[in-house]
């Protein structure tokens, strides 16, 4: 039996899944500010050295500078110095955020975060200004237009990166493998996110790629596989779900896209934390899935994909929902996972609303498979280890972020939330992109092409064909600070 005041804590979620703002997209449930139980005295006298501080800036700095701006950079470091999820959203930043959520903002298409004080990207989006023009996962954006990116914070890169439609902006990218950097002119556009895409690659055989998770992610994925089902005249032999750069969403879509191949009432995905409403379980059921929806958008489903056997491609850019949907169809033996290791977000983000049109980002619990496996920090191996051609050396994941929270079954003697950890090979790749002159940028391969090597393994397998693999890296050992 399903705990029903669960449910009722789930029917409080809106948006779900955002990360670094415009950055990975992460599990968030969206909540307006509840009724606290009073927590710990507050630290007197720490706040007196705020206030202290406060007043001295306000006298003594040699420009004048408003309450509203010292206020709001303070309550900005104090959650940024949390992890590198939570965030002090002012209301401009907060109505960018839902935009993203609702599949249409405007901008170059390019999801980001920030490293060494460059910005990272860390998947542009199918069939927008930054995807067409070549930019790819991993690269580092070093100058907007004129303007060194060293120095900015994320919110203010972003800023730059938006703009009026038809409005051209020059991104200046350092590439691992790339002699020099590479300039891209881009057109900015109108963002019109469609996060389904479909075909049938051969008679009995399908392919589903979701690009990320968001509002109209679920019905539309419920029509992508009626129509394969109706092209196809019989059921499917084969089905392969693409979720390679996919950096997360929305909670309840993944719960959904789940529920699409797991048997009813089957758990999708936990959550645990300290507080109440951190603590969820999830199941392929509408009631969990389809809440805010008018209908449940997978009811027309075909019974036959609860059992057609299934590849889930995976790469380092599968992050946070994108690994819910992995991690519950693997511990379910429902499908085979196809690629290399993903990105290890897994946590869970609560926004809440404040009285002034901001809004808070906040840390709030962790998420677990099925069978209790926590991501975090440590991502989903693939059954099948297969590479994609690129140097995998140069693949960024949770733990490769500084103060990202500790996985449950880290050694707790390490102060894993406050450490960073580094990668040498990584740092020397880095630093071989100090080139000042340009190169040529080259356009991304085509998913589920005959030049997509994981793709290709996929088919292998749903045909009964062997399956190239590649050699599995050694799990590393990070060094911490």
């Amino acid at each position: 039996m399903q705990d029903n005041s669960k449910h009722q804590r789930f029917k409080k979620i809106g948006l779900v899944g955002s990360g670094l703002v415009l950055g990975f997209m992460l599990s968030v449930t969206y909540s307006a500010l509840a009724e606290k139980v009073s927590g710990p005295q507050l630290p007197l006298e720490d706040l007196h050295t705020l206030a202290e501080v406060f007043g001295r800036i306000k006298s003594d700095y040699v420009e004048p500078v408003e309450d509203k701006k010292l206020i709001s950079e303070a309550i900005t470091g104090m959650v940024t110095g949390l992890d590198p999820h939570s965030s002090f959203m002012n209301p401009t930043a907060f109505k960018e955020f839902r935009e993203t959520f609702q599949g249409e903002f405007g901008g170059l298409g390019i999801q980001v975060g920030m490293e060494d004080g460059l910005v990272k990207v860390i998947s542009p989006i199918e069939d927008t200004p930054a995807y067409n023009a070549g930019i790819k996962s991993g690269d580092y954006i070093a100058k907007l237009d004129d303007k060194q990116v060293k120095g900015m914070t994320l919110d203010e890169a972003v800023k730059l990166m938006r703009g009026s439609p038809n409005t051209n902006i020059v991104l200046t990218i350092l590439r691992k493998g790339a002699p020099k950097p590479l300039t891209f002119t881009l057109t900015r556009s109108i963002i019109k996110t469609e996060t389904i895409k479909s075909k049938l690659i051969e008679k009995d055989f399908g392919y589903v790629r979701i690009t990320q998770f968001i509002d109209p992610t679920g019905e539309d994925f419920g029509k992508a596989l009626v129509n394969l089902s109706a092209q196809n005249k019989t059921p499917l032999k084969g089905l392969v779900l693409d979720l390679r750069n996919n950096p997360g969403g929305s909670l309840d879509k993944a719960v959904g896209v789940s529920a699409a191949f797991l048997q009813k009432d089957a758990l999708v995905v936990y959550s645990d934390g300290r507080i109440p409403d951190s603590k969820m379980r999830l199941f392929a059921n509408p009631q969990s899935y389809a809440l805010r929806e008018k209908s449940d958008y997978l009811k027309d489903l075909p019974e036959a994909y609860k059992t057609v056997p299934i590849v889930v491609l995976i790469n380092a850019g599968s992050a946070s929902a994108s690994e819910i949907v992995a991690g519950a169809l693997q511990d379910h033996k429902r499908a085979t996972l196809i690629g290399v290791r993903s990105f290890g977000k897994g946590s869970v983000q609560t926004v809440m609303n404040l009285p002034d049109g901001s809004a808070l980002k906040l840390t709030t619990a962790r998420y677990f498979t099925p069978s209790g496996r926590s991501i975090q920090a440590k991502g989903i191996e693939p059954d099948f280890y297969v590479e994609d051609g690129s140097d995998q050396t140069y693949n960024l994941h949770e733990a490769d972020l500084s103060r990202h929270i500790s996985n449950p079954t880290d050694d707790k003697t390490k102060d894993a939330t406050k450490a960073e950890a580094t990668n040498p090979v990584k740092e020397a790749a880095k630093a071989k992109l100090a080139e000042k002159k340009h190169a040529e940028p080259t356009a991304p391969i085509e998913p589920a092409s005959k030049e997509d090597i994981q793709f290709t393994q996929a088919m292998n397998f749903l045909k009964g064909n062997p399956v190239a693999q590649s050699e599995r890296p050694k799990v590393e050992t990070a060094e911490v600070k």
